[in-house]
């Protein structure tokens, strides 16, 4: 497992450019030179050298970050800021007492269990294999369907509506959150774990309705069937959807979505269907997990900024294509009033969709 002095070189190749700051959603609000790459890439050269510690304050700063990637995408050096990061977070885990924490409440013991517990109160669809499917593909239903499987059921619906075959697995999380906490060593765990069962299961493709544990999987090693999400799915199938009345929607692209083109075929297939493309629709809702709690009014900062954007062309339904970025986006909804219309409601896709099944 790498340390931080393995990225010495990444670091030096950083020309503070500041590019970071015209992309980084974080530098836009705060204006700290320390919230973007280019400043803690400073900070972070200071501790390889050994003039500056790996304290508690670097690691606030370390935490202002929504490793949304962008700052990845407009680097000239192309230097992997979001990977630099979490290594810089795992060395100061290591020794520090905000560690021992972290390392507790992210363990099986406590992590999967509150998972488990909490799906208990939640029944999702049961999955029937059709008797002569035309495709047999491996669902990842991710944490958030465990506690709340309205997304997961509608995958399976829609799935089941078209003969396609949906392979359960007891999958554990795809180790987004260990991973940005710095908590490797638990997420090489799940990573493992998660690889094991993918590698020895026989389908098509690998299906999510996350964009986060689309993420995650694409950048496992070794994996050698394709991982794409429910909506890339069924935007290939050229399926038609019908609503009864009309409806207007807009749509949130995830920080992690690889590609959304299928988002525009899908909605033109959707009759009764409207579609408004809200400014910025790119730009972060300001959740990113942990984020969320660590950086809380910068959150519900983003979070409001985010929504005003999508009220701005006055959707019946705001959709998106990751269950955290639903939770950011209502967060931003929360805040808005005064409305002079109805609020939006605001669905996975995948959710949106199965309501057009003829």
């Amino acid at each position: 497992m790498k340390t931080l002095k393995d990225y010495a070189n990444e670091i030096n190749k950083c020309s503070k450019c500041g590019l970071c700051q015209s992309v980084c959603p974080v530098y836009k609000v705060t204006g700290n030179d320390c919230a973007v790459s280019r400043g803690k890439f400073v900070m972070l050269d200071g501790v390889v050298k050994g003039d500056l510690n790996l304290n508690k304050t670097i690691n606030k700063y370390l935490e202002m970050c929504l490793k949304c990637g962008k700052c990845k995408q407009f680097c000239p050096s192309g230097i992997d800021a979001c990977e630099i990061f979490k290594t810089a977070k795992h060395d100061y885990l290591q020794n520090s007492f905000e560690g021992k924490v972290v390392r507790f409440l992210q363990s099986e013991k406590i992590f999967d269990n509150i998972i488990n517990v909490l799906s208990k109160f939640n029944k999702s669809l049961q999955t029937e294999v059709p008797i002569n499917p035309t495709d047999t593909v491996l669902f990842f239903k991710g944490c958030a369907n465990q506690v709340f499987p309205s997304s997961e059921i509608s995958v399976k619906k829609i799935l089941k509506s078209i003969n396609i075959a949906v392979i359960d697995k007891d999958f554990k999380c795809c180790g987004v959150p260990f991973a940005s906490s710095g908590n490797l060593e638990r997420y090489n765990d799940v990573k493992n774990y998660n690889l094991e069962i993918i590698n020895n299961t026989t389908c098509s493709c690998i299906i999510t309705d996350c964009a986060s544990c689309q993420d995650a999987l694409n950048n496992y090693p070794g994996i050698n069937k394709p991982i794409i999400t429910i909506g890339e799915f069924l935007a290939k199938k050229n399926l038609k959807f019908k609503f009864k009345k009309p409806l207007r929607v807009t749509f949130h692209k995830p920080c992690h979505l690889e590609n959304d083109d299928f988002v525009k075929k899908l909605l033109s297939n959707c009759e009764n269907v409207e579609y408004a493309q809200m400014p910025d629709y790119d730009s972060c809702c300001g959740f990113a997990g942990q984020f969320a709690i660590t950086n809380r009014k910068l959150s519900q900062q983003l979070a409001k900024e985010k929504i005003n954007n999508a009220l701005s062309v006055k959707p019946d339904i705001i959709l998106t294509a990751c269950p955290a970025c639903i939770i950011g986006l209502r967060q931003g909804l929360a805040g808005v009033k005064g409305l002079s219309f109805n609020p939006p409601q605001i669905k996975n896709i995948s959710e949106f969709l199965a309501d057009g099944i003829n």
